[in-house]
């Protein structure tokens, strides 16, 4: 007899995906996801929201996060959400959690057998665990969109003052020239900059707030041209030729490193594959074995070999570029 429920678990963690996704588009709209052609920020000001009320809106979503760090459960998502920019607050974030919980606990109860407090276990981990891979996912895919873009908006910049642009105007060009999600950051720093922030001090923000080692060099570079002076167009046209050098390096060393990393996965996610098919294909193969004192810590032990096994395959691929 065939058992259908790890099937079953895996499409109601595809569901919860889905549904976060669903509702995130519908709270917030399309004009929150990164590939729309018109950057966000304009589309506010267009709705006829005033400048100060899209750049405290901004400001709020991109640093709510950090400061719910002191919050138990949030604090392992905070980082996360912080570069991610959801627009989700953190109450909103955490009352999802429990809602995607509930939802997947009564999947687990329509769709399968398990006793209450596997269903209860399996409800929360699936429900936290499928936002923590969600939120996850739109940090990762944000912070790679915003590094192909910054060599073409340090470019733009450089242009910009060449042909006689002072560096705020430039900046502004590239919040309006380029799509998000680095016009909607290079924005709210061109609104902090008419209402009185330094420059170089909004980008010093921006960059450690996405933890990006480019955006660093950057506010680097325009805070020492601030202070000692020189010619800012000279500077930040060799930082985008270090920077597009760096890219293509961390593309090559990526590439080569590729092999390595899927063998981690493969090697840990292989033996999880057998098991399921066994369990697909056979259910009751494990029944003689299950009461062994032994098969409860073995399992802890083949699922901490598997852990490390991905942990030191990732560090010995993580090459600093």
């Amino acid at each position: 007899m065939l058992s259908a429920e790890p099937i079953i678990y895996g499409l109601i963690f595809i569901g919860v995906l889905v549904l976060v996704e669903g509702v995130y588009l519908v709270a917030f709209g399309k004009s929150i996801s990164l590939n729309s052609r018109v950057n966000r920020r304009l589309e506010m000001l267009n709705k006829h929201d005033s400048r100060e009320e899209v750049l405290a809106k901004l400001r709020k979503e991109m640093d709510q996060h950090l400061d719910r760090r002191g919050i138990p459960l949030y604090s392992l998502l905070a980082d996360r959400a912080q570069k991610a920019a959801l627009a989700f607050t953190p109450q909103q974030l955490m009352l999802m959690m429990v809602g995607v919980s509930v939802f997947a606990f009564f999947g687990l109860t329509i769709g399968t057998e398990a006793t209450l407090p596997v269903r209860l276990i399996m409800g929360v981990a699936i429900g936290v665990g499928g936002v923590f891979i969600w939120v996850n996912n739109k940090a990762k895919k944000r912070l790679a969109m915003i590094e192909e873009q910054l060599p073409d908006a340090v470019e733009l910049m450089v242009r910009s003052l060449r042909v006689g642009y002072p560096f705020s105007s430039a900046i502004t060009i590239v919040s309006k020239e380029i799509k998000d999600p680095l016009a909607t950051e290079f924005g709210v720093i061109s609104d902090e900059a008419t209402y009185g922030r330094d420059i170089g001090e909004a980008l010093k923000h921006m960059a450690e707030r996405l933890d990006m080692q480019d955006l660093r060099f950057l506010a680097v570079a325009v805070t020492i041209q601030q202070q000692s002076g020189g010619n800012l167009a000279e500077i930040l046209d060799g930082l985008a030729k270090v920077i597009r050098a760096r890219f293509r390096l961390f593309r090559r060393v990526k590439a080569i490193t590729a092999e390595a990393q899927w063998s981690g996965k493969f090697l840990s996610g292989f033996p999880l594959v057998v098991l399921l098919a066994i369990q697909v294909l056979d259910p009751h193969y494990y029944d003689e074995v299950l009461d062994h004192p032994l098969f409860i810590p073995c399992c802890f032990a083949v699922a901490f070999f598997l852990t490390a096994n991905l942990l030191v395959m990732r560090m010995l691929v993580n090459i600093k570029v």
